[in-house]
């Protein structure tokens, strides 16, 4: 089969073809499923202290509105295991590690935290987990969906927590993407906390 015209030049993508110009794809980028990853750093070096540590009056609110989230009846493991899962999806080193480390001392099993970022396909977790994670997950992906949290996400994360549970849950989410945020985009290393 022979082609007719010029070839084609395809659009840069995860399997680095070249842009519409003809240029290479730029060698220092890859795609991982709808978003650019950046190449591997070498230097953990933060970029700067964490704002909230620069910006002290800061530190107390962000820890009391943490703590607010763990005062709503809802076992210490879910929270452990909605913080870790949240800074995975954000990338957040430091508090991917923490909440590691805070959740094996809480008496998680490292089975069971290797799986968070596979929890549908596992099947170490309860339906209320299943649940607060899957809430966790559309909760910080906001911006994946026209509708962020659908109904029957929502109905499924009640049918296992009150108010007051569902309150606390949902706080931890926006803490966590709080603590995430300052830490990420301010390069703090996983060992740093």
């Amino acid at each position: 089969m022979s082609s007719v015209g010029p070839p084609v030049p395809r659009f840069t993508h995860r399997y680095g073809r070249s842009g519409p110009d003809g240029a290479a794809a730029l060698p220092t980028l890859r795609m991982w499923r709808h978003r650019e990853v950046a190449p591997e750093r070498t230097n953990v070096a933060a970029r700067m202290k964490n704002p909230a540590a620069v910006i002290s009056e800061a530190w107390p609110a962000i820890a009391a509105l943490n703590a607010a989230s763990e005062s709503g009846d809802v076992p210490q493991a879910t929270l452990a295991l909605v913080h870790l899962r949240v800074s995975q999806i954000n990338g957040c080193s430091a508090c991917v590690d923490s909440g590691f480390r805070d959740a094996l001392k809480a008496g998680e099993t490292p089975e069971r935290l290797g799986a968070v970022a596979a929890w549908r396909d596992t099947s170490y977790f309860s339906d209320a987990e299943r649940a607060a994670l899957a809430l966790a997950e559309a909760a910080t992906r906001l911006s994946d969906r026209t509708d962020p949290v659908p109904d029957d996400l929502w109905n499924e994360a009640v049918r296992h927590y009150d108010d007051r549970g569902m309150a606390s849950i949902i706080l931890k989410i926006a803490t966590t993407n709080v603590f995430n945020r300052l830490n990420a985009v301010t390069r703090q290393p996983a060992d740093s906390w």
